[in-house]
């Protein structure tokens, strides 16, 4: 892999890879690694990619309170060979999709965005559907999936042997924790997915925030 991260902000700033195995000198922690990326400036990393299918996070690591709270970070996902998810866990695989958690000063947010703004999910009545949670915010949040209990199939990017998977409904997703969960989409309709600390989806006008839906149809 090779990134050239270039700043145009008007404060400094670095990449880290969360989870992922690179040389010390691309861990990208100003003062410790790098100095950081300064306005106008840039910097490469490069590294080979070592470590097993799975989610991994890039994120800021410079003033990250605030840096990572509006938004900068993203899903690094390595792949199975063939992108072939199905053979990597077992399981029948239709339908993928990424989660990320977010908390600050975007509110509580699904990938950046607020219900009712959020993706849904959908999926065919028997889909196998992958989702990939990731926390890059500062609070825990319990993810609950209404009409469904799903199967948590691996962590911080390893994959849970099938003795250790583990049935659920409500996922507890730490900072920097990323799970991957398989859903068989069996009953349609329309199925609500959130966090289950209320104020971070609910309030007076109902449902917003850290809020989206499940369609199978």
């Amino acid at each position: 892999m090779r990134i050239v991260v270039s700043n145009e902000m008007s404060q400094p700033t670095t990449l880290h890879l969360h989870g992922v195995t690179v040389p010390n000198d691309m861990d990208g922690v100003p003062y410790i690694t790098q100095d950081p990326i300064l306005p106008g400036g840039f910097f490469v990393y490069e590294f080979d990619v070592v470590d097993p299918p799975g989610m991994y996070v890039y994120h800021s690591h410079f003033n990250s309170t605030e840096q990572v709270g509006k938004g900068l970070y993203g899903a690094f996902i390595v792949e199975p060979k063939r992108g072939d998810w199905s053979s990597l866990y077992g399981e029948r695989i239709d339908v993928e999709s990424t989660l990320f958690l977010g908390d600050g000063p975007t509110g509580f947010v699904l990938n950046g965005k607020e219900f009712p703004a959020t993706q849904p999910i959908v999926a065919e009545v028997g889909d196998g559907v992958l989702i990939h949670l990731a926390n890059d915010g500062a609070m825990i949040h319990p993810m609950h999936l209404h009409g469904y209990h799903f199967q948590v199939i691996a962590e911080d990017g390893f994959v849970l042997a099938p003795g250790q998977r583990y049935m659920a409904d409500m996922l507890m997703v730490a900072p920097g924790q990323r799970f991957d969960v398989l859903v068989d989409a069996e009953y349609p309709g329309v199925w609500a997915y959130h966090c289950h600390i209320l104020p971070h989806v609910e309030g007076p006008q109902g449902m917003y925030g850290m809020v989206t839906v499940v369609i199978v149809q």
